[in-house]
């Protein structure tokens, strides 16, 4: 059996997919618990507004990989794939409007919790995985393509993931050095960039006609 999965993990794309996106449903879920915890306890409003983030972000992994079991097991899988792929969207673009505070906070340096060096590696680990994710996936793009629409939505919020962590851990790292002041013009620079990224990669998503099987 373990061979099996590991051959088609290798061979089929799709499978591959989904499979990474389960697990980074868990993943999410944990971080959202753990900003939360911490938002609520230490009265970190960066925290509580970064959980809100990778709640919407697991709101979304959910629907899509709970709808494409479903799905396959029905005849008009295109109609399907597209109602799903709107309900989502609509998540993904409350998921954008829930990062104008993160990223503001971050810029302003608003960061009431002090830090240790654990979360610090934690969230590096966490951004190392999701960017050679990414990486992965958009190298495969042209490679492998998928009818399923699904599949592009999926590849889409796995780079907006990789990019917020990015962010996510500049302002850990800012918080364990306590260097505020004379990394006001980086944050400012980078959280700017990076939000506008994300914004025209879900803009993209949305006006591409979609394709399906």
């Amino acid at each position: 059996m373990g061979n099996s999965f590991i051959g088609k993990y290798r061979t089929d794309y799709e499978f591959r997919t989904f499979s990474g996106a389960w697990l980074s449903f868990g993943i999410t879920v944990l971080f959202a618990v753990y900003n939360g915890y911490l938002g609520i306890t230490q009265g970190s409003l960066w925290h509580g507004s970064i959980a809100i983030y990778y709640m919407l972000l697991a709101v979304i992994r959910g629907i899509i990989l709970l709808s494409e079991r479903k799905i396959r097991t029905q005849d008009n899988k295109n109609k399907a794939r597209l109602r799903t792929f709107l309900i989502s969207s609509a998540f993904l673009l409350l998921l954008n409007i829930a990062l104008i505070c993160p990223i503001a906070l971050m810029v302003k340096f608003e960061k009431p919790v002090q830090m240790s060096l654990i979360p610090a590696i934690a969230m590096a680990a966490y951004t190392t995985y999701k960017i050679v994710m990414a990486s992965v996936n958009f190298g495969s793009k042209k490679k492998k393509l998928s009818g399923n629409i699904l599949i592009s939505e999926l590849r889409a919020i796995s780079l907006i993931d990789a990019i917020v962590s990015v962010l996510s851990l500049q302002n850990t790292l800012i918080m364990v050095m306590d260097s505020a002041e004379s990394m006001l013009t980086l944050s400012a620079v980078t959280g700017g960039a990076m939000y506008a990224f994300v914004l025209m990669i879900t803009i993209r998503l949305l006006i591409r006609k979609p394709r399906t099987e």
